[in-house]
C-alpha cells in the first residue's frame, strides 16, 4: 500500500505538469482544443442518436456548449488531482476528513498558482471564478471518490460476510 502511496504522489507530479502544459497555451490553441473536442461531442452524439444534423447545426451546438465544456475539463482536471492528492496523504496516517481537507487545500493552491502562471500568456487571464470552479471539481473529485470508496468496502465486507456464513 506504500508503494500505492509514493506512486500516487509521483502521478499528482506529472498531473500537475499537464495542467501546466494546457495552461501554458496560449488563447487560440487553448480555443481550438475545446472546440475541436466540442465539435466531436455533438457530431458524436449526432451519429448516435440519428439527428442527422448538417455541419452548420454541428458547430452551432458545439459553439453554444464550448464553455461548459471547458470548465467541466477544469473540474475534472482537478478532481483527478484532489484524488491522487488524497491517495498520496495517506502516507501520513491522516484521518480521512483531514486527508480529503489538505488534498482539497493543494489543489486549491495548485489552481491559484495555474490562474497566476495564465496571467503571463498571451491571450490568457488568470481568474477567480476558474479558481473556484478548479476548487469544485478537487471537492467533487474527493466526495466521488469517497462515495466509490464506501461502496466497494460495503460490497466486500457484505461477499466477506456471506462467504463465512456458508
Amino acid at each position: 500500500m506504500k508503494n500505492v502511496r509514493t506512486f500516487a504522489g509521483i502521478l499528482a507530479l506529472f498531473w500537475m505538469c499537464v495542467i501546466f502544459a494546457f495552461s501554458a497555451q496560449e488563447k487560440e490553441e487553448s480555443g481550438e482544443v475545446s472546440e475541436a473536442i466540442s465539435y466531436r461531442m455533438v457530431n458524436s452524439t449526432g451519429i448516435l442518436f440519428h439527428l442527422h444534423l448538417d455541419e452548420e447545426q454541428i458547430r452551432e451546438i458545439a459553439g453554444a456548449i464550448e464553455n461548459t465544456v471547458r470548465k467541466a475539463a477544469h473540474m475534472t482536471e482537478y478532481g483527478i488531482l484532489s484524488i491522487l492528492f488524497y491517495i498520496w496523504l495517506g502516507k501520513w496516517q491522516f484521518r480521512v476528513r483531514k486527508r480529503s481537507i489538505l488534498a482539497i487545500i493543494l489543489s486549491a493552491l495548485y489552481a491559484c498558482s495555474d490562474e497566476l502562471h495564465q496571467l503571463f500568456v498571451p491571450g490568457r487571464a488568470g481568474m477567480i471564478s476558474d479558481v473556484l470552479i478548479d476548487s469544485a471539481g478537487a471537492v467533487s473529485g474527493i466526495l466521488v471518490f469517497l462515495g466509490v470508496k464506501k461502496c466497494i468496502s460495503f460490497l466486500w465486507n457484505r461477499h466477506r460476510f456471506k462467504a463465512t456464513e456458508s
